[in-house]
């Protein structure tokens, strides 16, 4: 007759935890949905074109309505320095007619500095734009539309309008 052997402590802890275990990675997606679902609203447009709405906005001949991505604080980019990201959709007769849509911090001196390019569909395009190191809470996000023809529109922002979280977040910078 033979006799029988315990289990190691290291395997019966094991044995004991596998349960534990197996019940804990049918929690964790569960407690994660609706994380996940609102995200998924966000970026795939189901909740309008952002998380705020700034309006609409009228440069030249055309319209576009604006709207912050997400409500948060300009991010990180490394030595980039600070972005924050905008999403804009074209009025329906203006899809057509307007051939780029760029955005800035300030001011453009010229084309070439026009700012970030609008990039995606023309009803959800996204901008990131880059906030320099010295912007102010009181400065202006300049929207320029170039047409097919050449022609190009220029319109400011308060950015206190635009993104409130980002002119406080300037002001903030502004006095450490």
């Amino acid at each position: 007759m033979a006799a029988l052997v315990s289990p190691s402590r290291n395997a019966s802890l094991w044995q004991r935890w596998r349960f534990h275990l197996s019940a804990l990675m049918l929690i964790v997606p569960i407690v994660s949905a609706p994380a996940f679902f609102q995200a998924d609203a966000l970026f795939g447009g189901k909740k309008g074109l952002g998380e705020r709405d700034i309006g609409e906005v009228v440069v030249g001949p055309w319209t576009a309505r604006m709207a912050e991505f997400k409500l948060i604080e300009p991010e990180a980019e490394g030595r980039a320095g600070y972005t924050k990201s905008f999403v804009m959709a074209l009025c329906p007769a203006c899809v057509d007619q307007v051939k780029a849509a760029y955005l800035r911090v300030g001011k453009p001196r010229n084309v070439r500095t026009a700012g970030a390019l609008f990039s995606g569909t023309p009803y959800r395009q996204f901008a990131e734009v880059r906030i320099p190191e010295k912007a102010s809470a009181d400065g202006m996000l300049w929207v320029t539309f170039e047409g097919w023809d050449g022609a190009r529109y220029q319109t400011s922002i308060p950015i206190r309008t635009a993104s409130p979280l980002t002119a406080a977040w300037l002001e903030k910078r502004g006095r450490i």
